[in-house]
């Protein structure tokens, strides 16, 4: 069965960060390298520039400028050629076979072919990137010829080609593999490359195209400007100094003075936002072991009120963290811990705790402190008290790390719930912190990993065990904003954190 195309149905999901208004230049009909130059503010820094370790998520644009994956997602979730332009599965879904693209070189000159593929593959898959287990169910690459090679799957993954077009698919010149400056040189394929000179690390990334690109179409600038904004109010400063093309909005409550600026606004919903209940088997903190506990948090929260003391309403209450529009959602789960502040203290004196507790958790940057200080004030009407810790520029590796029971964050709901259960429920997700592991879950996502009518009805089961153990505390769904100035556009896309590079363009 030659599969050509995958569309999914989710929830519109975009943050992307960018920023600049200086040089979005005349734009033409055939969009290549029309715009001059473009500038963009990222909420996050790249971390790190290997392929094997890549984050995608709010980082994405910057590995798409220099990297090309196997595969692409267009705007609207349709999975699309990339260095694979054809691919089909066996009748068992285990193996997937990828044709590839002829004549493609990285920047140093270094010929891309099946066996560069097979390895970046398998590099990715027992690298250290956070989203490396998205390849967990890869067993060998085969090299067929030096144009195919066919993926050897442990079991069938639902989402497969979906990672093959984000950081799971990105190839990197073979030369670079062993490269001690891989973490700070990117040697690609992609439409752009890094010019290290008018570079600043954690601060300002310079990139220009290549002449010779494989697919200039996707080339809508001459140069890019990468600049890393580290908390809500430099990027709010740099919008109204009007020093940004575009730019993903920390929170909705900065659209007023984006739009008083000049900016026009691009609205869809996006990730769900709350807390992750990380440590279900109390490791680090013993009562966040016990459900009762967990509950209690849940009903600590008013959430009305939160959607419009925080994101001025732009956002949709809910108790669950599956997209509206994936086989997993539940209407009736939209409030399934209303806001009861007495019943949280019952849960927890039933737990044991009849004085309450105390849970440490991390002080960011990235939160404002009135909006950290407005919810701890909420927990603290059920006796649940939040002891701030700074966290310190280790921040992502200690969350990661399990170092906290518990954390607010939030998180993408992705296009497809099989994508959800990777991001932040399998045991060796990312997002399970501790590496909790359910027999229950394990159960239902057996069942949802061969699909079908069955695997829908296990999505929906693990969506109502997951907000039945309270393994999560989303308090809503929220409006993701895009901004951009006169003279740019840009296109949200499902199911991610950023729009596609390319879908930032200048206007015709």
């Amino acid at each position: 069965m030659k599969l050509r195309t995958l569309r999914t149905t989710a929830v519109l999901a975009a943050a992307g960060l960018a920023l600049t208004a200086c040089g979005s230049g005349d734009s033409t009909d055939s969009g290549t390298q029309s715009g001059g130059e473009l500038t963009m503010g990222m909420v996050v820094d790249v971390g790190t520039w290997a392929a094997t370790d890549a984050a995608w998520g709010n980082a994405a644009p910057y590995h798409q400028a220099v990297y090309d994956t196997l595969l692409r997602t267009a705007a609207d979730g349709t999975v699309e050629p990339g260095l694979a332009e054809e691919w089909s599965y066996d009748e068992s879904g285990t193996e997937l076979t990828l044709e590839l693209r002829d004549a493609v070189t990285f920047s140093d000159g270094e010929e891309f072919n099946a066996e560069v593929a097979a390895s970046n593959l398998e590099r990715f898959r027992d690298g250290a990137s956070e989203n490396a287990g998205n390849l967990a169910a890869l067993e060998e690459v085969e090299v067929v010829d030096d144009d195919t090679i066919i993926l050897h799957l442990e079991s069938p993954d639902p989402a497969l080609l979906a990672y093959l077009s984000q950081n799971s698919g990105l190839q990197a010149s073979p030369a670079s593999f062993d490269s001690p400056d891989a973490q700070q040189t990117p040697v690609g394929s992609g439409p752009y490359v890094l010019d290290a000179d008018a570079t600043i690390p954690g601060s300002t990334y310079a990139l220009t195209a290549r002449e010779d690109y494989w697919d200039p179409e996707v080339q809508h600038y001459s140069s890019i400007l990468m600049n890393f904004y580290p908390d809500a109010t430099a990027l709010l400063n740099a919008l109204k100094g009007g020093q940004v093309d575009y730019a993903n909005l920390n929170s909705t409550t900065q659209l007023p003075d984006a739009e008083a600026a000049g900016y026009t606004p691009h609205l869809a919903p996006v990730n769900w936002k709350g807390y992750i209940l990380a440590d279900r088997e109390g490791e680090v903190n013993e009562a966040l072991g016990d459900v009762r506990v967990r509950q209690a948090f849940n009903h600590a929260f008013d959430r009305e009120a939160l959607v419009d003391a925080i994101e001025g309403g732009y956002a949709e209450p809910t108790t669950q963290i599956f997209g509206p529009e994936t086989s997993a959602y539940s209407a009736d789960l939209e409030d399934a811990y209303p806001y009861d502040p007495e019943k949280a203290k019952a849960l927890l004196a039933e737990a044991g705790y009849p004085d309450g507790i105390t849970i440490t958790m991390p002080v960011t940057s990235f939160v404002p402190a009135a909006e950290l200080e407005l919810l701890a004030g909420m927990l603290a009407e059920s006796n649940i008290t939040v002891d701030g810790e700074q966290a310190g520029s280790s921040f992502i590796g200690e969350l990661l790390g399990g170092k906290w029971a518990a954390f607010q964050f939030g998180l993408n709901q992705e296009p497809l719930p099989w994508m959800t259960y990777q991001l932040a429920v399998a045991p060796e997700s990312a997002w399970n912190v501790q590496h909790v592991e359910d027999e229950t879950i394990q159960a239902l996502a057996e069942r949802m990993r061969h699909g079908g009518e069955d695997g829908d009805a296990a999505a929906r089961e693990l969506n109502e065990y997951l907000v039945d153990e309270a393994w999560f505390a989303p308090i809503y769904r929220v409006e993701g904003a895009l901004v951009t100035a006169d003279g740019t556009t840009t296109t949200h896309k499902i199911g991610t954190a950023a729009p596609n590079l390319w879908d930032i363009r200048p206007t015709e």
